[in-house]
């Protein structure tokens, strides 16, 4: 069917050409005195058997290059195209406006090739500005006026509604979210961006043993999120093609839903911070929830292993929290009792420093 489209376009095409051209050609060539040849009717005639027959060794081209349109036409999300279109109709709307006082000047080269270069430049730019800026558009569109003053009513009477939690990478093929989305401390709209899902996606095909068991560990905590915590779980469908860090699309994706990241990446965690984009550490919660242990204290641990500096012991709570043990290298392989000596408490973890509680007494 789409041949047959093709076809007839050239068809009208040369016919239209034949019918315009070809007399003006043969009078100008004055190769023959017959009225008759001179027909703009039997122009039109020639004309589009020309182009009929040419179009049969194009055809498979065009049609070729209309299905490849149509794919990508198809691919897009709803609400890329319509915004794409919408920016692209603004665009010749303005180039409309702007060829107006272009027609009446008599250069030739003014009055017909710069309206349509025109036409063809604002409809490109408008196209890809609502394109590529249609989620700004779309949040403009969602707070208007009224909204804004019944918000306004909301807060002053009814508690503030928990803002959208966005998930990352880390945070997904880490899996204690899972758990924290179970126990109800989480609250608010789990958002789960398709573009951190292509990355998992990608991380689970990888050839390497280790990256494809996390990025399959992170599918199964995708899944089990969705289907039996009692959360509700949103997949956003856009992207910002303009930005290439899935980190990047985050922080611009919180800023655009007025959301918060939820993350265990220490960079990314700095990175929110300095965007002013609110985040949520699964690291510094767990830090938060661990046992309080304060200098001073005593603890009944086994000496593991050796340690960096010299005579230096490594212990660890139940926890996982290292436990470095000043003069505790001859204890390894023993349970001791230890005196705490200080504890280094940050954002990438704890770190209690502790002595032997027999070398205090032999003090």
């Amino acid at each position: 069917m789409l041949k047959k489209i093709v076809h007839l376009f050239f068809l009208i095409i040369g016919g239209t050409i034949g019918y315009l051209y070809i007399p003006e050609i043969i009078n100008l060539l004055d190769f023959t005195e017959a009225r008759w040849v001179a027909s703009p009717y039997l122009g039109s005639i020639v004309g589009a058997i020309i182009l009929f027959l040419f179009s049969y060794w194009l055809v498979d081209y065009i049609v070729g290059f209309l299905k490849w349109i149509e794919e990508a036409l198809i691919k897009l999300p709803v609400g890329d195209l319509f915004f794409g279109s919408l920016g692209l109709m603004v665009g010749l709307i303005i180039a409309f406006l702007i060829n107006i006082p272009l027609k009446d000047i008599q250069i030739e080269l003014v009055s017909q090739m710069i309206p349509l270069f025109i036409t063809i430049l604002l409809g490109y730019f408008g196209f890809q500005v609502g394109f590529r800026r249609r989620d700004e558009f779309v949040n403009l569109l969602n707070i208007s006026k009224k909204e804004r003053d019944k918000r306004r009513v909301d807060e002053e009477t009814e508690p503030m509604q928990p803002k959208p939690k966005i998930l990352d990478t880390s945070v997904i093929i880490d899996g204690r979210v899972a758990d924290i989305c179970q126990t109800s401390f989480l609250e608010g709209t789990i958002i789960i961006p398709q573009f951190v899902l292509g990355e998992l996606q990608h991380i689970a095909d990888s050839s390497d043993v280790l990256k494809r068991n996390r990025g399959r560990r992170g599918l199964d905590v995708l899944n089990r999120i969705q289907k039996e915590l009692p959360v509700k779980v949103e997949i956003y469908e856009g992207d910002f093609e303009e930005i290439q860090e899935v980190d990047s699309k985050l922080i611009k994706l919180a800023k655009v839903i007025n959301g918060v990241v939820v993350t265990n990446d220490f960079n990314l965690n700095k990175v929110c911070d300095l965007q002013s984009v609110a985040v949520l550490n699964i690291n510094d919660l767990a830090n938060a929830v661990k046992p309080v242990v304060l200098p001073g204290e005593e603890l009944m641990v086994q000496v593991i292993k050796d340690g960096k500096e010299h005579n230096q012991g490594i212990a660890y709570l139940d926890d996982g929290t290292m436990i470095v043990v000043e003069e505790g290298r001859d204890y390894i392989g023993k349970t001791i009792e230890v005196l705490i000596t200080s504890v280094l408490q940050t954002s990438a973890g704890r770190m209690i420093f502790a002595k032997p509680k027999l070398l205090e007494k032999a003090l």
